[in-house]
């Protein structure tokens, strides 16, 4: 039986496993801006099988966007959770100009164009997820300014009447964005970066004030905090994660650093992978932490975190000491 029961989405009322599915590693090649913004070739079939593997382990919370793949990651979920409507939280994200046949996602020519859209926008990513209602919707450009965003707030407000949406935030690092946000009385989370190689005290702080979910992204660096690297790896041309700003941003600090925590990370028989999410719980009791997933054996090595529970104070403790926080 898991040592971890559910977590609540802020003060929403909606309970949600304590880890999520993050679906931007199975939308396939897309540009964003230009470059690279998937995670290389995928086997759809074998995305669906995952799906339904997370969801029998207990996975219950899947996290996509409106422009992973341009609308092929929306797509997929869609059709796997197929006949399973009730057996999943579905959180997706809007922002962007999506061309779904040329693959192609842009920043809008005005900041005024997200909220002018952002109607069909939903209609659109209603389509492909097969359903009447998103669970949680979420502005996706982390930089937006943020005097608009109080009116992209008051219209996301306006879908909740609508019943098109049941809550919304932000997927943002900007502390003065998050607040926007988080005034909002139908705000449920901010979601933003957070592992044991970068915390983020200020939105946590912010998230545990204001009684909303943190939903964290890059809980595994990219994949630098599975353990798997002892270099800085290299990939395909068609994925993100070999940018020179994902290689210095997640892979060489972890990599520096790692093997001082492994041995902590590793406690009661846990993973690298399963000691990674472990901190995160023990971070905050507000933390749904949402690794991309796109095999069968990623989504039962990360549901099987949820077993073995957080991290004890004193090992939370002992990593702040050796990373010198």
């Amino acid at each position: 039986m898991s040592k971890m029961s559910g977590r609540s989405l802020g003060h929403s009322g909606i309970q949600v496993s304590p880890l999520g599915m993050g679906c931007w590693a199975i939308g396939g090649p897309w540009q964003l801006l230009g470059k690279p913004g998937g995670w290389g070739e995928v086997d759809d079939a074998e995305s669906i099988r995952t799906i339904h593997a997370a969801l029998g382990n207990g996975i219950t919370f899947f996290d996509t966007a409106a422009n992973y793949g341009a609308g092929h990651s929306e797509d997929i979920l869609g059709q796997a959770l197929r006949g399973r409507a009730g057996q999943a939280i579905i959180a997706t994200k809007f922002g962007f100009e999506v061309d779904e046949a040329g693959k192609q996602v842009r920043r809008f020519a005005h900041d005024q164009d997200v909220l002018k859209n952002l109607p069909s926008d939903c209609e659109r990513s209603l389509r492909h997820l097969r359903t009447d209602h998103i669970d949680l919707y979420q502005l996706h450009i982390w930089d937006y300014p943020v005097v608009p965003a109080a009116d992209v707030r008051e219209a996301l407000e306006k879908l909740v009447r609508e019943g098109k949406i049941r809550a919304y935030g932000c997927s943002t690092d900007s502390l003065e964005l998050a607040r926007v946000f988080a005034a909002g009385e139908h705000c449920a989370a901010i979601q933003h970066d957070l592992n044991v190689m970068m915390d983020a005290p200020e939105i946590l702080a912010l998230c545990e004030q204001q009684d909303l979910a943190s939903v964290n992204r890059s809980p595994l660096a990219r994949g630098a905090l599975t353990g798997k690297y002892r270099t800085a790896p290299k990939f395909a041309q068609d994925d993100v994660r070999g940018e020179a700003w994902s290689i210095n941003r997640f892979f060489a600090p972890t990599i520096e650093k790692l093997d001082a925590l492994r041995g902590i990370l590793t406690s009661e028989g846990r993973t690298v992978t399963q000691g990674a999410l472990a901190w995160i719980w023990a971070r905050s009791g507000k933390t749904v932490p949402i690794p991309g997933i796109r095999t069968v054996a990623q989504a039962e090595e990360n549901a099987g975190a949820m077993a073995r529970g957080p991290l004890k104070p004193e090992q939370m403790r002992e990593i702040e000491t050796i990373l010198g926080r």
